[in-house]
């Protein structure tokens, strides 16, 4: 199969970005170093091609009708320039897609996950009624502005945008820009939804007015740190939010709202999972990754994302592991016991340590 390219790709490229294939598009995994673009982020600004994501604009007499039945989130947060994130479940409450919903003027924005792009495409339309109409928008292309020096960078290179004075998850449509402060490395920022033939122009202002180029990698390490979830390795269609630290999204208000999952999802969280994500730190030497078996004192578990974090110099992880699992506990890694302990995520927020 023949690899996307996102309308930023000849910029990636021209910079000599070391290129990887994810979800079918062929993105920058690091322009050199991804260490240094992850403190690029955490001490003044990042520039991320997010282009691979999915758009989809809903519209029409049944779109907030669609959104009430499938988005678990509370979906009348969504007014107009306010954006919520929150999932899509399936009957048996597994999580679908995590996304973020937005309000338009007419209508409302769904962004998803490029892996999840076919099944979260079908799943709206399985939904959505003959006044619902479903329009992707891979005429759009999207770039993420992260870190401290964001926001003012953003407005020295789009003069009149209006970024600074949006509240975090509020959101503006400004020509024919949508500009959210939302994000994924748990610092402040913004991303920008813009024509495809806008984009490179975007990419390089802002990378002229130093914001440093980053890649997959680097996104991965600060959604980490920030004790943010992968879709398909943090949580997947097995896996219900409540087992996946994302039970504060679910809007159980009104009762008689019966979005898809809500049955399942109740039955559940009267029972009480048996398994909890939680975040790791290592307290031994090595790098704990994805897979890594862990033993608690209620049990075992299992790591479902794994690094090196490069903010606070040591191993952390998300892990899967029984409910009431608490303090010091063993990590399996390359056929030896690792001392690590059990902490509540996030692990850094806006470049400092926050877990206890």
């Amino acid at each position: 199969m023949t690899e996307k390219h996102t309308a930023l790709h000849a910029e990636h490229v021209a910079a000599k970005a070391h290129m990887s294939n994810f979800a079918g598009w062929d993105m920058p995994l690091h322009y050199g170093s991804q260490i240094a673009e992850h403190h690029a982020v955490r001490r003044g600004a990042g520039v991320f091609d997010v282009s691979h994501m999915t758009i989809i604009d809903v519209h029409g007499a049944g779109a907030r009708s669609l959104l009430t039945r499938v988005f678990a989130g509370d979906v009348d947060k969504t007014a107009q320039d306010r954006a919520v994130y929150g999932v899509l479940l399936n009957g048996d409450a597994g999580v679908i897609d995590d996304v973020i919903v937005y309000g338009l003027e007419a209508g409302y924005r769904v962004v998803s996950n490029a892996s999840t792009r076919d099944k979260v495409l079908d799943w709206l339309r399985v939904h959505a009624d003959l006044d619902t109409r479903l329009e992707e928008r891979a005429d759009l292309a999207m770039i993420a502005v992260q870190g401290p020096d964001a926001l003012a960078l953003f407005e020295r290179v789009a003069t009149g945008a209006p970024a600074a004075e949006l509240a975090p998850f509020a959101a503006a449509e400004w020509r024919d820009w949508m500009i959210a402060r939302t994000g994924y490395t748990g610092e402040d920022g913004l991303e920008a939804m813009l024509p495809a033939a806008a984009a490179r122009q975007l990419w390089r202002n802002l990378v002229g007015c130093g914001a440093a180029p980053a890649g997959l990698a680097a996104r991965d390490t600060l959604r980490l740190e920030a004790g943010l979830n992968l879709y398909g390795q943090d949580m997947d269609d097995e896996t219900s939010p409540l087992e996946a630290n994302l039970g504060w999204t679910i809007a159980w208000q009104p009762a008689e709202r019966l979005f898809v999952g809500r049955e399942a999802l109740a039955r559940q969280r009267a029972a009480k999972p048996d398994r909890v994500l939680r975040g790791l730190v290592m307290e031994d030497r090595g790098v704990l990754r994805r897979g890594n078996d862990v033993v608690t004192d209620r049990g075992a578990g299992v790591a479902t994302s794994g690094t090196f974090s490069p903010t606070l110099g040591y191993s952390i992880a998300l892990v899967r592991i029984p409910r009431g699992a608490s303090g010091s506990c063993r990590v399996r890694m390359r056929g030896r016991d690792a001392a690590a302990r059990i902490v509540k995520p996030p692990f850094v927020r806006r470049g400092k340590r926050v877990f206890e």
